[in-house]
């Protein structure tokens, strides 16, 4: 169980519908929490060299395609929605000629193959492997897509503590003359792998999809395709008074970066 092969095409006409919506929100530059949480640890485990040929996988409207071109990588992106490629597309005119869009469905070895195998330094994917239905034919595909010793990076809303359920508390008091605030989360379920719908932006005209898996499902998941677990981080938001009033990520990491590296 952490699959569900049957929701891959309701999951894609779902990301359809609300690509134009999370485009606009994201922008240019992307939200606050990929600039401060995912952004730069993914960097730092990705370490993207110039020249090198990176896939980034489910690549949305290309912000980190464009971050990574603008290093002078060579990127292939890809996403299953269309309407995302497009969107992606017409924000990149700039970077013509380092970044390769296409529309490719991630659950598909046989697409990923058709990209190149061996080709591949390395991969990399931004908040996405939770919003994708069924992992096996990627794990199947990116073994052979990669260069020996390449590496994948990727990124998840923390399962510990952004599971089915959970709820975020902020809570204040008065301790001793003095306002303490503190933020904590409640999880009521975490082992047992399950989908659910999901807002991910506050206003966007339909759910979408998120499938919630354990850590050591992950690891289990990689590691049977031949890889190796070497990085690992769980980046929160730096302290900021001026937010102290209402729940934020400090000390309980809202994401968590995986590297999995190749060993042959």
């Amino acid at each position: 169980m952490g699959e569900w092969k049957e929701l891959t095409a309701p999951s894609q006409e779902r990301w359809n519908e609300i690509a134009g919506f999370w485009d606009d929100f994201m922008g240019e530059h992307s939200n606050r929490f990929h600039r401060e949480i995912v952004r730069p640890k993914t960097e730092e485990l990705l370490a993207p060299q110039e020249g090198q040929q990176i896939l980034d996988i489910a690549c949305g409207n290309g912000n980190f395609s464009r971050r990574l071109a603008g290093l002078g990588v060579k990127v292939t992106a890809i996403d299953y929605s269309s309407n995302m490629i497009d969107r992606a597309v017409g924000r990149s005119s700039a970077y013509e000629g380092n970044i390769s869009y296409k529309v490719v469905d991630a659950t598909k070895s046989e697409e990923l193959l058709a990209l190149g195998e061996g080709s591949f330094d390395g991969a990399v994917a931004n908040m996405a492997l939770m919003d994708i239905a069924d992992l096996s034919g990627l794990l199947e595909a990116l073994p052979r897509m990669l260069k020996p010793n390449g590496s994948v990076v990727f990124s998840i809303p923390h399962p510990c503590f952004q599971s089915p359920n959970t709820r975020r508390i902020h809570e204040s008091e008065d301790v001793g003359g003095r306002v303490v605030t503190r933020n904590s989360v409640q999880v009521s379920s975490y082992l047992q792998p399950e989908p659910m719908e999901s807002i991910g932006v506050k206003g966007q005209p339909v759910a979408h999809y998120v499938f919630h898996r354990p850590l050591h499902y992950y690891i289990h998941l990689f590691v049977r395709a031949g890889f190796v677990l070497d990085g690992l981080e769980e980046p929160a938001f730096a302290y900021d008074a001026a937010r102290a009033e209402r729940f934020d990520w400090y000390e309980l990491p809202p994401a968590v970066i995986f590297r999995f590296r190749k060993l042959a």
